[in-house]
């Protein structure tokens, strides 16, 4: 089997919902979600939801893109300490009327929410569909109505209500929603819009929603109660290269008309593509950055030679600094750094230079006392800015330089064993 990643497809994490069948746990995945990723070119990878699994996510790599969906209530400890003023009378009423829902699942909690908070330090592809976009946002330091019903219909007059859940009629229910302009979801839908309105009928399933959005966010849609429909981040959006964040409330898989498999509008499946298309350019990145030419790994003769000649320049460069005389032994360990100078060109007399200023100044007792209050100021400066920086900038920081360290590292090695090569030869 081929292991090189160029020509393996596109993987995407999606995790399982767990149910119960013939007094036993199943784990599955809807199909119109795991149909669309095979249609538009990349591999769903399931996740199941088994305890311990939240500690295993580097054994599926490489992960290209995440999609999660359906699923439980999340916890409300993950987003507030209370229950958002609740009586437990009319706590106890939300988990009879929507039991399928309520059961809380903190396994699949611990492995969505370390998936997605995965997603926004590498920059990998997320599409979050219904609960996925409620996961999105709690990663992110947004909340959640822990009952629509409760707390947000309720205060709205009779004409404004949006009914979010039918039981009796899973997937022929919609309900309007009004499309932001300028989003990915307008530009997606606006040849279905009617001339001079924004609204679209759309599927859902869920008596949970987006309370209060976190600020990286930006809203896609609303629903006539106020509720956020869909949202994204506009700076991680451009499916081209490889960006794509996005929780849609609604569900776009299952708008199709009756008896059929065609969509209401043919925007539905877009979401879908574009995120595919996000997934294979993010694995391209990736490619592109394990291309880079491995070190060559030296035989063992090899490798002696290389160490001896190391370990005669660290002692050469010792007795330059100190300016201290040394032993046979030590004469004895510099003949391999005198034998390759001697087998290698000259030093230029710009060379010879630049080696007597850094000589220099390293003795330079007082230049480098002063070289050491700039680096603490530079530092101190550093920090400040850090300091004012939110989580996710500093996040995307510390990869950049992580990947650029990386980088550095292997083409570092790279120089180094083509000069030993060069000795060889």
């Amino acid at each position: 089997m081929s292991t090189d990643l160029s020509v393996i497809l596109p993987r995407v994490l999606i995790v399982s919902r767990r149910s119960v069948r013939k007094n036993k746990f199943v784990d599955f995945v809807g199909e119109y979600h795991l149909d669309l990723i095979v249609g538009y070119g990349a591999v769903p990878v399931i996740v199941p939801r088994v305890s311990g699994v939240h500690m295993l996510l580097d054994s599926f790599e490489p992960i290209h893109g995440v999609l999660l969906c359906e699923g439980e209530d999340i916890d409300p400890s993950c987003y507030e300490q209370d229950t958002a003023g609740l009586s437990e009378e009319e706590l106890e009423e939300i988990r009879r009327l929507h039991a399928s829902d309520t059961a809380i699942d903190k396994e699949k909690d611990s492995i969505e929410l370390s998936l997605a908070k995965l997603c926004l330090e590498r920059n990998i592809p997320y599409l979050g569909i219904c609960r996925g976009s409620q996961i999105l946002n709690v990663a992110c330091g947004g909340t959640l109505y822990q009952d629509i019903g409760k707390e947000l219909s309720i205060k709205c007059p009779e004409g404004q209500r949006a009914m979010h859940i039918n039981y009796d009629d899973y997937d022929g229910h919609r309900h309007d929603v009004e499309v932001v302009e300028n989003t990915p979801l307008h530009h997606w839908f606006k040849d279905s819009l009617e001339e001079g309105k924004m609204d679209i009928c759309v599927n859902s399933y869920h008596h949970q929603g987006v309370k209060r959005l976190a600020q990286r966010f930006v809203p896609m849609a609303f629903a006539p109660d106020g509720l956020i429909e869909g949202f994204y981040d506009p700076d991680a959006y451009n499916p081209e290269e490889g960006k794509f964040i996005m929780g849609l409330q609604f569900h776009p898989e299952r708008m199709r008309k009756p008896d059929s498999d065609e969509f209401d509008y043919p925007g539905c499946p877009f979401a879908y593509k574009e995120f595919v298309k996000a997934v294979v350019a993010y694995q391209k990145k990736l490619n592109n950055l394990a291309s880079v030419q491995k070190p060559i790994k030296l035989n063992k003769e090899m490798e002696i030679k290389r160490k001896i000649i190391v370990r005669s320049f660290s002692l050469a460069k010792n007795l330059y600094n100190t300016g201290r005389g040394t032993n046979s032994s030590k004469q004895t360990e510099l003949e391999a750094g005198a034998e390759f100078l001697e087998s290698n060109t000259a030093l230029s007399v710009q060379q010879e230079n630049r080696l007597k200023q850094m000589g220099a100044t390293v003795r330079n007792a007082g230049s480098y006392i002063e070289r050491l209050k700039l680096n603490e100021e530079r530092e101190k400066m550093a920090r400040n800015l850090m300091g004012k920086m939110t989580v996710e900038q500093l996040s995307d920081l510390l990869s950049f330089y992580h990947t650029m360290g990386q980088i550095c590292s292997e083409v570092l090695d790279i120089k180094i064993h083509g000069l030993v090569n060069d000795l060889a030869s």
